[in-house]
């Protein structure tokens, strides 16, 4: 079910800052108590393949989204530790040595659950043991939520394990949502910052088709 429109779910988790402090970080709180925007995502998990070249990409682009108002915070269902060591680890041995923003550690997956991100397949309650079988690996997918200032959803995004994510259009959404914001206009199909955007009206849509 999609969350779009909705507040973000007000929880607070376990973090870890580069310095390897452990944090407690409630997104709902980060937006609207800082007056940002957040992007949250999501990825399954540490010292694996895709993922480290998704952390580098969104620090690559981190001055971009602080030029944006928006807090960059990643996330996966690994424990701090574990986030520290590969913190830690050099990038030409696979690591994320060099990453500065906060990664979240939903460790009990309370907040991945509500979002209903996680790999489950099934679940079977066993009789015998008294408990609940999964089936799937009980990590999440590559989710992406981008929150406002007021703490509500306005795009959400989930790819599939193999499939890494463009940070771009992240930057691009943001510049969307910010111009709807100020400028009370909506912005049509590859919208990007500079381009011309139309009033939400038949007239408006019909002069922008006619020139582009």
């Amino acid at each position: 079910m999609s969350l779009v429109g909705k507040k973000f779910p007000s929880i607070a988790v376990d973090a870890i800052s580069e310095m390897g402090d452990n944090l407690k970080i409630n997104i709902f709180e980060e937006a609207t108590k800082n007056n940002k925007k957040v992007i949250l995502f999501w990825y399954p998990k540490d010292f694996t393949f895709v993922c480290p070249t998704e952390l580098h990409a969104f620090q690559a682009a981190l001055q971009e989204f602080e030029k944006r108002n928006t807090i960059v915070i990643g996330a996966s269902c690994d424990t701090n530790e574990v986030h520290f060591a590969w913190l830690n680890t050099p990038k030409n041995n696979g690591g994320i040595e060099g990453v500065t923003y906060p990664i979240l550690a939903d460790t009990n997956r309370n907040l991945s659950n509500i979002l209903g991100i996680l790999d489950i397949d099934s679940t079977e309650y066993s009789e015998e043991t008294d408990s609940v079988i999964i089936e799937g690996s009980n990590v999440t997918f590559r989710a992406t939520y981008l929150i406002d200032e007021t703490g509500k959803i306005f795009h959400e995004s989930v790819n599939d394990m193999p499939l890494g994510r463009n940070v771009n259009e992240y930057l691009r959404m943001v510049d969307a949502y910010t111009h709807i914001q100020e400028k009370g206009e909506v912005c049509p199909a590859n919208w990007e910052a500079g381009k011309e955007a139309m009033s939400a009206d038949r007239k408006s849509t019909a002069e922008y088709l006619s020139l582009n």
